[in-house]
């Protein structure tokens, strides 16, 4: 059960240990080799965009750019090219965040699309300007694959915050 304005459940605040263990794992999952695929998402951008609305206090701009260097790092790209588009991510995640935590998580993602479509803009325009060639029109299909992916996403990473239904007396919260 997601929980939404409407719901009665309290969510506990997030622990700052997971917040970094799942942008860790988003790291570890971007490093797998996955070619020329289209629309494998970027895990660290989809990752980071939760917790910098979530949790802007936690994973604010500050992580998209030491995790955007990683990737960088990781990737063998244009030094500085994820970490920007990374910055101005989670920029606009915390700026719009109040307003996207009304909306249930399917809403949420239509939010979330134009500012991965605008991550993906940055890195190509970063590539372009470095003399490297168009990546094509499929290279922004990850951004689509990674909106899809949002609710599950969602309800795995909120799944530490539940409180239990069955509430204890004997427990402080």
């Amino acid at each position: 059960m997601q929980p939404t304005h409407r719901s009665r459940r309290i969510l506990l605040p997030a622990r700052t240990w997971f917040v970094y263990l799942s942008l860790i794992v988003a790291l570890g999952l971007s490093y797998i080799p996955t070619g020329l695929l289209p629309g494998v998402p970027d895990w660290v951008a989809l990752v980071l965009t939760f917790w910098a609305i979530r949790e802007p206090l936690r994973a604010g701009m500050g992580a998209g750019f030491v995790f955007g260097l990683l990737v960088d790092i990781g990737h063998g790209a244009a030094m500085g090219q994820h970490a920007l588009a990374y910055v101005v991510l989670c920029y606009l995640a915390t700026s719009v965040s109040r307003r996207v935590l009304w909306f249930p998580p399917p809403q949420q993602a239509l939010h979330v699309l134009p500012m991965l479509l605008a991550a993906q803009v940055i890195m190509v325009l970063v590539r372009l300007l470095a003399g490297a060639e168009f990546p094509g029109w499929w290279y922004f299909l990850s951004s689509f694959t990674s909106i899809v992916l949002w609710v599950p996403l969602n309800f795995l990473l909120l799944l530490p915050q539940y409180q239990p239904v069955e509430r204890d007396e004997n427990r402080p919260i």
